[in-house]
């Protein structure tokens, strides 16, 4: 596959990761790109693919669209492509397979910078995306979906590091051989319509959080022994007490304990 002269979605996940010095060389020449063909992972998400969107398909009675669509902009200073796996109301739909522990909150973060210049492509070439359907299997028996939020931020963020790493590319320099990750904050993003909150600063949080790890024992032995309590009543018993609790069941047949 030619992986030269244009920076594509997962070269956007590669950058973020911090693997400059060796996607520098593919894509000045150097090298060539990794032979994935023995790749179980890589081929089993590319034979899966097809049933993948089917089923995206059959759970949303959508239709996949513009399967492989192929999008350019060679009018940036960074030259872009993307192939997309289909559009569903004018959205991208990403198809992934990943293993049976995986989770989709970690396939998305994962894949974020991926995502994200997607929906700008698919932004550019005028088709009003806003947003990105990623559609999952997991190992061999679990399938989800998630729609995640197109973040003009998160973009122009992550596209001021592609065009970094893209300056070694054009001046022909290798870039530092231990470039660090670049993490950006994703707690915006909606997935779902939903986003995430840092609460690590709110005290009134923190508080009833430390309260809640505290009394986590203490919570687990309350209910075994309320649990316990109830099994002693019998059947035929209105009330069993003692001198320090007493437990009554009620004419609808609930137990109530009392101090």
């Amino acid at each position: 596959m030619e992986r030269k002269g244009f920076i594509g979605g997962s070269d956007c996940v590669r950058i973020m990761q911090g693997h400059w010095l060796d996607l520098w060389k593919i894509k000045t020449g150097y090298e060539e790109p990794e032979d994935l063909s023995d790749n179980i992972a890589v081929q089993m998400g590319i034979l899966t693919e097809n049933f993948n969107l089917h089923w995206f398909e059959k759970q949303h009675d959508a239709t996949v669209g513009q399967r492989q669509l192929e999008l350019v902009n060679f009018g940036w200073k960074v030259p872009m492509k993307a192939t997309i796996d289909g559009t569903y109301k004018g959205c991208l739909v990403e198809a992934k397979h990943t293993n049976a522990y995986n989770t989709m909150e970690k396939v998305i973060d994962y894949y974020m910078p991926q995502l994200q210049f997607y929906i700008h492509m698919l932004g550019v070439a005028n088709l009003g995306c806003k947003g990105a359907y990623v559609s999952a299997i997991f190992g061999n028996n679990k399938w989800e979906s998630a729609f995640v939020s197109e973040d003009t931020d998160y973009f122009s963020s992550m596209w001021a590091v592609v065009s970094d790493f893209w300056a070694y590319v054009d001046s022909n320099k290798p870039p530092p051989a231990d470039v660090t990750p670049t993490v950006l904050n994703t707690d915006k993003i909606a997935v779902d319509n939903m986003v995430k909150r840092d609460a690590g600063k709110d005290n009134a949080f923190i508080n009833s959080a430390h309260t809640y790890l505290e009394n986590q024992a203490a919570a687990r032995d309350f209910d075994n022994a309320k649990k316990d309590l109830k099994a002693m009543v019998g059947p035929d018993e209105r009330e069993v007490y003692s001198d320090i609790l007493t437990i009554k069941r009620d004419k609808r047949g609930a137990l109530r304990f009392s101090a």
